[in-house]
């Protein structure tokens, strides 16, 4: 399970994405927190709840961006072939038309044979 190489190592598992992510959003959640923490220009900045904001918003993000980057994993080759749960209508209907043209031959080759049992007339005896 977990013994598998990716085929390519930049993409899979990589750490920067997130890492940036969780900066970039980082960043953002402080700058807010430092204009609108002022309470106006007559009081100073608030660095210290800026701070708080930038380190409670990078680990939150780097921690859900990467377990959603290690939980990623690439789907089986076999499952896009139309089989089992996937497969195409167009498919089964065409298969299920075939079953009903097979079995529409088989009966009037069965009526033209006439092997069947002679028609009986209303009283149940044979004409």
């Amino acid at each position: 399970m977990g013994s598998e190489e990716p085929q390519n190592p930049k993409s899979a598992n990589s750490i920067k994405l997130p890492l940036g992510f969780s900066a970039a959003l980082a960043v953002i959640a402080g700058i807010l927190t430092l204009v609108f923490s002022s309470g106006g220009t007559q009081y100073g900045l608030r660095w210290d709840l800026a701070g708080v904001a930038f380190g409670i918003a990078f680990v939150a993000a780097l921690l859900i961006s990467s377990l959603l980057v290690m939980g990623h994993k690439e789907n089986d080759a076999s499952l896009s072939e139309g089989s089992g749960v996937h497969r195409k209508s167009s498919d089964r209907l065409a298969q299920a038309a075939e079953v009903a043209r097979k079995s529409a031959q088989a009966k009037k080759s069965t009526d033209a044979t006439g092997d069947d049992a002679a028609p009986f007339n209303g009283d149940g005896a044979a004409q």
